[in-house]
């Protein structure tokens, strides 16, 4: 007799699919689509992957709204911090014009180059 498998045996299994139900006309939606699509690119598990496209759908339906999707997705989430954040502080570097054509310009050269 063959054993016929659990159904949490059957959901690991199944492969997840990633939802494309993306609305760029909606802004506050797409954004929230961005942030589930790099969340649902880097998750490992199914599980995880089942979770976020639950999610997705909640805010798609208006069941949740976006404070409530943002937090739950936080978990899946891997923000990586640069050096330049330490303590909060946010420093924005910025240039003239002149200096970012002279930039430009000496990156077209050196790639037509082939520098």
């Amino acid at each position: 007799m063959t054993k016929e498998p659990d159904s949490n045996e059957t959901t690991s299994k199944t492969a997840v699919s990633k939802l494309l139900n993306d609305r760029p006309s909606d802004f506050r939606f797409h954004a929230a689509y961005l942030v589930y699509s790099e969340a649902w690119d880097k998750a490992s598990s199914p599980e995880a992957k089942l979770k976020l496209n639950e999610l997705i759908e909640a805010l798609s339906a208006g069941t949740v709204d976006y404070d409530s999707f943002y937090r739950e997705i936080s978990q899946y989430r891997t923000v990586v911090y640069s050096e330049r954040f330490r303590g909060g502080k946010t420093f924005i570097e910025t240039q003239s014009k002149r200096d970012w054509r002279k930039r430009e310009d000496r990156e077209r050269r050196n790639a037509r180059h082939g520098r």
